[in-house]
């Protein structure tokens, strides 16, 4: 009878990840981490809350989207459904909205602010907590928890100096629905290493990959357009959006113009941001024509030291592009996506 990697004694799953990571060339630390972004994503989409909760952003795409990028995504970020949340602060007639959220921008700044710094973490408090400790209890897996706001942080292993710190980050928001979505089948890295060994598996609702390139791409021209450079883990952006653009995921997203408005609706009311002159950057040029992918001068130096840094941590595969080429690859994206969103 296969026995759970979480009967295991430590000595036992070392050797496990061990042999994971000589099979599919991953670091062992990775395939660990890996284990346990699954095991939380398990304990979550098998509870209720799974019903009105989104997967989304890389970890998603890496993990649920048949590798549609290739780099090792470490962060859960997930979406509980405004409605869900709370419908008392919504304007009326909000069933009938997709994105059910006040027009007035200082309506929905005030709105926003109270579900983030209040009703958001005690629903995590209330709602996520007890499920994820009921589930590591279940299981008898060695984990502690730590909220931090809208962070819950799931501890399995001492605190070491690393790019990759031995914890898993789920990052709730309840600013949209986080729709479209879809149930996508999400396992380990290191599933098939052995038949003697139970490895977490899960359903999670994802986010569909053409809204998730226009989330990352209007982040990225909010970096570029920014007075100041802070590029901390901000690289990734750009790989993905060039992976997606190689699988023609780019081209899906600028011809579809109702999402494209979707989100850029929802980040001018959900993530306004100040240019480098102190003006609000507009979302809307950047899906009508617009966009800026390539950063300059220092906000593109930060962020080679930050790509540098992702590439030392062996996050990305071997093969993946140098700076140099990613910024030319991101430069022709920018050029393709203007063209036809112009």
């Amino acid at each position: 009878m296969a026995d759970s990697i979480f009967a295991l004694n430590e000595k036992e799953r070392r050797d496990f990840f061990r042999a994971a990571s000589a099979k599919s060339g991953r670091l062992d630390t990775l395939i660990e981490k890996d284990v346990w972004v699954v095991w939380a994503l398990s304990a979550l989409y098998e509870s209720p809350l799974g019903a009105h909760l989104v997967f989304k952003g890389g970890t998603s795409l890496s993990k649920g989207m048949n590798d549609l990028i290739k780099r090792f995504s470490e962060d859960v970020d997930l979406t509980w459904d405004i409605r869900e949340l709370a419908p008392d602060l919504l304007p009326d007639g909000w069933e009938k909205r997709e994105e059910p959220r006040p027009d007035d921008p200082a309506e929905a700044k005030k709105i926003l602010r109270k579900i983030q710094k209040k009703l958001l973490p005690d629903w995590i408090n209330a709602s996520v907590l007890p499920v994820l400790e009921a589930r590591a209890k279940s299981d008898k897996a060695k984990v502690t928890f730590r909220l931090d706001s809208e962070k819950l942080f799931i501890d399995y292993a001492e605190a070491r100096e690393g790019y990759v710190p031995p914890n898993v980050q789920l990052e709730f928001g309840a600013r949209s629905t986080g729709e479209p979505a879809k149930l996508r089948p999400v396992s380990c890295y290191a599933e098939g290493v052995s038949t003697d060994i139970l490895l977490p598996k899960a359903t999670p609702r994802i986010m569909v990959a053409e809204r998730t390139f226009w989330e990352k791409a209007t982040a990225v021209h909010v970096f570029c357009r920014q007075s100041k450079p802070i590029a901390d883990r901000l690289s990734r952006h750009w790989y993905d959006l060039d992976q997606l653009n190689q699988a023609h995921v780019s081209d899906a997203a600028a011809a579809d113009k109702t999402l494209a408005h979707r989100v850029t609706k929802f980040k001018t009311i959900s993530f306004p941001a100040e240019g480098a002159a102190g003006e609000l950057i507009d979302y809307y040029a950047a899906t009508t024509g617009g966009l800026q992918l390539t950063p300059t001068g220092d906000h593109l130096k930060e962020l080679q030291l930050d790509y540098d840094s992702m590439r030392d941590a062996q996050l990305l595969p071997d093969d993946a592009a140098s700076f140099d080429d990613l910024m030319k690859r991101s430069a022709a994206i920018e050029a393709k996506v203007n063209a036809a969103t112009r």
